[in-house]
């Protein structure tokens, strides 16, 4: 069973672990309770890395009343989660490349619980306890549904795609740590991932591509500027580079929501952009498919709905529910035959679901062992 975290007293110390900096924390009832430290991750030597991440949780624990319960923070793979083992081609973490024991070694430092996990799960677990699940289900019975949902897609737009599921509320880590979603192939070209066109580098390379100035040197943020109209440059670049990354993240996004059945969930710093990418990716999830017998189906098997647009949120509410009676008598009971799920851009943002979810996942961890 899943700790209520908002109500729980235990401490918690996080990292944000990123190539450049590393900012370190405390969690206690779901919410920071000591200034962020930030430190020079020195990435590319183990030891200096290493040592910085000891100095930072020595750092946060002199600052706390108590003893904290764990160490929980999500860490870039390839890793054995699990067992709290990073180890193979990490761009932004070099020297951990040939393998490194990073959970029992903090462990043995500190003498507590060490949960690592990775960034997307954690998004998607966080979202799922405190932001968007809860806020669907919640606006979906003050809207008098009877819906309610428990599985969960999280997509981080950035450097990378990231994803995380979330089925039956419980995190799915695989059984290899490896539930992703940056290596499908890109629908537009077989040959290269999806994450070449969706992320950071996406945006830059095909608003370079269609305004024929590869090297503009201008950010995800200097592009939506241009879209938005504030900023001088190609604007139908600029708004054709997000359609195109709409479009595709749609197409890898209706293969994970077919698999999984629930809603799906936005975060990242591109997601500030939604509002160009998101009419492309509803219409890739929204689109068709065509059998051998050139039958046409739909690409996705329920009903798609754009959950920030209020009046699709009032359609989804309602579905198709009407009642029908039991066989044989006059009793009615309600009847729902609308299969449906629907996308949201995430309230709370990727840095704080994410630290949510590491906080939680650490007491859900220690209530089974203890």
């Amino acid at each position: 069973m899943m700790t209520n975290f908002r109500n729980d007293s235990r401490i918690v110390m996080t990292l944000d672990a990123g190539g450049t900096n590393m900012v370190f924390g405390a969690m206690q009832y779901g919410e920071f309770i000591v200034e962020p430290i930030t430190l020079p991750a020195n990435a590319h030597d183990l030891d200096l890395c290493l040592k910085t991440m000891v100095d930072g949780f020595k750092a946060v624990r002199d600052q706390l009343d108590r003893m904290p319960a764990a160490i929980s923070f999500a860490f870039p793979g390839p890793a054995d989660y699990p067992n709290g083992i990073i180890g193979g081609y990490l761009p932004n973490f070099p020297s951990f490349r040939d393998g490194v024991a990073l959970g029992p070694f903090l462990r043995k430092k500190f003498g507590i619980p060490v949960y690592i996990n990775n960034d997307g799960d954690l998004f998607a677990y966080g979202e799922a306890l405190g932001g968007i699940l809860p806020d669907i289900n919640e606006r979906l019975e003050l809207a008098g549904s009877s819906k309610r949902y428990k599985n969960l897609l999280g997509y981080t737009f950035g450097t990378g795609f990231g994803m995380g599921m979330i089925v039956n509320g419980m995190m799915n880590r695989g059984d290899n740590s490896c539930v992703e979603t940056w290596c499908l192939p890109h629908a537009k070209r077989n040959d290269i991932i999806v994450e070449e066109g969706v992320s950071i580098r996406a945006v830059t390379r095909v608003y370079g591509e269609l305004a024929g100035f590869p090297d503009h040197g201008l950010t995800p943020k200097d592009i939506c500027d241009i879209a938005d109209g504030v900023r001088e440059g190609n604007v139908d670049a600029a708004k054709q580079a997000f359609a195109e990354l709409g479009e595709i993240a749609g197409e890898a996004m209706a293969t994970g929501v077919t698999l999984t059945d629930g809603l799906i969930v936005i975060g990242g710093g591109l997601s500030a952009a939604s509002h160009h990418f998101m009419p492309s990716l509803l219409n890739a999830l929204r689109g068709k498919i065509s059998t051998l017998t050139g039958d046409t189906i739909d690409r996705v098997q329920m009903k798609v709905y754009d959950l920030d647009n209020e009046e699709e949120f009032t359609m989804f509410a309602k579905g198709s529910e009407r009642k029908i009676k039991i066989y044989g008598s006059e009793i009615e009971v309600n009847y729902d035959p609308q299969k449906r799920i629907g996308v949201a851009v995430s309230k709370i943002g990727a840095n704080m679901a994410t630290s949510i979810g590491a906080y939680a996942f650490a007491l859900d961890q220690l209530n089974k062992t203890y």
